[in-house]
């Protein structure tokens, strides 16, 4: 007599849409012969951007010494260049003893939740978020309190409505500055705002600053770990977006803040860090080098430059459209667009997303993938050239035309 085997029951509630069903279909379409624009990743190689030819060549050097396991932490040289960029940026206790390098920043956010969360403790954590905050919190055993960044503030938070969210099981806060995936870039008053409640409350900053560098039009990335003084802040960065370097797998998580009761905590880290042995070697050798070097990402950002006129397409491409509105991203490499639901009464987002790519070959990442309570919502990577977005706004209207119809 067969059983099925069943996974686990922690898994309940845990998804991934942006790798999920739609991008298992967009496999078979293009296994088929069919072409698509797959806009639901933001994944810089298949896009023509290149990793730093310094970095490249700093792993190059370096693979002698790449052999054998290095410190659970990360080789010296990677955790010294994190600690000189968060000083030059003002975070003066910062020091090489609280810098974990990880297998990107994925693994450092499941390491360092389950290295805080006991059974129902709460994490605050935005909405729409970046999916794997909540799912690394429920896989923890914790308990993810969703705090609303709404598109009529411009995706920041109500800070008076974060505040009554706060309960004495609440253990801390995670911000993602610049925002994934709405491309918010919050400013310095709310960053200030979210830093005092998580002093006042004694809560853990979970500051995800992947895209620190990518702003556009003067708008300003202000470093959490400059505000938080009388809490622990977590500062988590690494090499995929800013240096186009995804599949090196090398992240960061720095500790500032109110260290010196934090140890046990931090021991714990370790203890969890050792239990994997160590990170991708080979490409913690390009950190010290892309963190010193050439900051080529400022190029990409400014007019002219590859991000910036393709951010500038996509605002473009939904200022045309009779249904589409957008607040226009500050940073990162996203759009978070809205749908009309008065001309389109019974738009679904994960409907249009699955009707694009059978229709018209474009794959999306639908809104509520992001854990928002509202359908109307997709998000676009704006990785691809500006002609490209061009041809894909033209597609999403004739599938939003047909709707109307």
């Amino acid at each position: 007599m067969s059983t099925a085997f069943r996974p686990s029951s922690a898994l309940e509630g845990v998804r991934y849409e942006i790798r999920g069903r739609l991008a298992s279909r967009a496999q078979e379409l293009e296994r088929r012969g069919y072409e698509i624009i797959q806009l639901n990743i933001g994944n810089p190689g298949p896009f023509g951007f290149r990793t730093p030819e310094t970095m490249r060549l700093a792993m190059i050097e370096n693979l002698g010494s790449s052999e054998g396991y290095c410190h659970q932490k990360g080789i010296f040289p990677a955790r010294e260049a994190v600690v000189m960029q968060q000083q030059d940026r003002g975070v003066m206790d910062a020091t090489a003893e609280h810098v974990f390098i990880g297998n990107g920043v994925s693994e450092l956010i499941d390491l360092t939740l389950r290295a805080l969360l006991n059974p129902g403790d709460e994490i605050l954590v935005p909405s729409p978020d970046y999916p794997l905050w909540t799912a690394a919190v429920t896989l923890n055993g914790g308990r993810v309190v969703h705090y609303h960044c709404r598109p009529s503030r411009a995706f920041e938070p109500d800070l008076d409505e974060l505040a009554s969210q706060i309960t004495p099981r609440t253990r801390g806060i995670v911000v993602i500055n610049p925002n994934n995936p709405t491309g918010a870039v919050y400013s310095r008053d709310t960053l200030r705002g979210i830093a005092e409640l998580a002093e006042r409350h004694r809560l853990v900053v979970f500051s995800d600053e992947i895209y620190d560098q990518m702003v556009y039009d003067g708008a300003e990335f202000v470093p959490m770990a400059t505000l938080v003084r009388d809490s622990l802040c977590a500062t988590y960065s690494g090499l995929s977006k800013v240096y186009r370097a995804c599949g090196y797998r090398v992240g960061w998580v720095s500790f500032s803040g109110e260290l010196e009761h934090a140890g046990e905590y931090l021991h714990a880290l370790e203890l969890l860090a050792s239990l994997r042995l160590c990170s991708n070697v080979p490409g913690q050798w390009a950190v010290q080098t892309a963190l010193g070097g050439f900051q080529s990402i400022r190029e990409l950002v400014s007019p002219g430059g590859r991000l910036y006129e393709a951010r500038r397409a996509v605002i473009d491409g939904v200022a045309n459209s009779r249904y589409l509105s957008l607040v226009p991203p500050a940073g990162s490499m996203y759009a978070f667009i809205g749908v009309d639901t008065g001309l389109l009464p019974d738009f679904d987002d994960n409907q249009f997303a699955l009707d694009l790519l059978e229709q018209k070959h474009v794959l999306v990442a639908p809104g509520t993938s992001f854990n928002t309570d509202y359908r109307n919502y997709f998000r676009v990577t704006t990785l691809p050239d500006p002609a490209t977005l061009a041809e894909v706004f033209g597609r999403i209207e004739a599938v939003l035309d047909d709707y109307a119809s």
